[in-house]
């Protein structure tokens, strides 16, 4: 009885670390699924070493899932070891400054899920813990293995990255690798979440227009705009329930309480500028579009 009493106790402590658990696997990771069997892997791994002895849960547990992801990391890059890590950390770089903070929101992270993806399994996993948990580098160096001036400068070099890729216009200029339509489409509601007027006027065509069927106006929807001053104002703020997703293959987002698509946000892109964005909530013509919510890297199909 006493056995089967501390079982229930152990797997009560363990739920109440699961959502911090889950945040950090997906971050990791990028793809909650993923996520998921990492963090169901670090509770086998708990139940069957028991919790005896373990001063901090939450820190043994965080440990033990960053290590699963990390492995899962290097299992799935299709490189090798990532490249040398300097073991001297430059001066006054320890910690992100408040732009850096800013940098790192929810949406801002879905933006930059592809460069992310580019990192190397320990820089990735030095910068999320760090930059976005507030891991200390000590800690975080014995997850990697690594000494904690290496460790800093991991973090500070995938910093630098994500930095840049942040603050970077989405039109490329002479010699700069072209974005994507993902990146433009997630980037363009990241700036429209955080209300960043500039940046969403940046990504559209000056002659922009907003097109909205009779359905998004009935249901009290934005109404049609033009020029890229007037769209940008119309979305700044706004489309925080909006998911990435691909529609019938192109990029663009949906907006699905209780994942059943109410609107659809079709993008039409030329010269990595938005020069069209069609609102859609028609339910018959959704019923004829395939759409697949776009979990940080993934896809996910849902039937409208």
């Amino acid at each position: 009885m006493a056995d089967s009493s501390e079982a229930r106790a152990r797997a009560a402590r363990f739920e109440t670390q699961r959502p911090h658990l889950r945040a950090v696997a997906t971050r990791l990771l990028g793809s909650a699924a993923e996520a998921d069997d990492a963090v169901q892997e670090a509770w086998l791994r708990l139940d069957r070493a028991g919790d005896a002895g373990i001063d901090n849960l939450g820190g043994w547990l965080t440990k033990v899932v960053s290590r699963i992801c990390l492995d899962h990391l290097r299992t799935r890059s299709a490189r090798n070891e990532a490249p040398d890590d300097p073991e001297t950390p430059e001066r006054g770089d320890d910690a992100p400054n408040p732009e850096d903070v800013a940098i790192l929101t929810e949406s801002t992270v879905e933006a930059l899920a592809v460069l992310l993806e580019a990192l190397g399994p320990i820089e990735r996993v030095a910068f999320v813990l760090h930059d976005v948990f507030a891991v200390p580098f000590e800690e975080i160096a014995a997850i990697v293995d690594r000494s904690s001036a290496a460790t800093r400068q991991l973090a500070s070099r995938a910093r630098r990255r994500v930095r840049a890729a942040a603050t970077t216009p989405a039109a490329a200029g002479p010699g700069r690798a072209a974005n994507p339509p993902r990146e433009i489409v997630a980037a363009f509601f990241a700036a429209a979440r955080e209300g960043r007027l500039d940046a969403l006027i940046q990504l559209l065509a000056p002659d922009a227009v907003l097109r909205v069927d009779a359905a998004t106006l009935r249901m009290g929807g934005a109404r049609e705009a033009r020029g890229a001053r007037a769209v940008a104002e119309t979305f700044s703020g706004g489309a925080h329930a909006a998911r990435l997703a691909t529609i019938d293959g192109e990029y663009g987002a949906v907006w699905a309480p209780g994942r059943k698509p109410r609107v659809v946000f079709r993008f039409t892109i030329e010269d990595e500028t938005i020069v069209a964005i069609d609102l859609i909530a028609d339910p018959d013509v959704i019923a004829t579009l395939t759409i697949a919510i776009v979990d940080a890297g993934r896809a996910a199909r849902m039937t409208p």
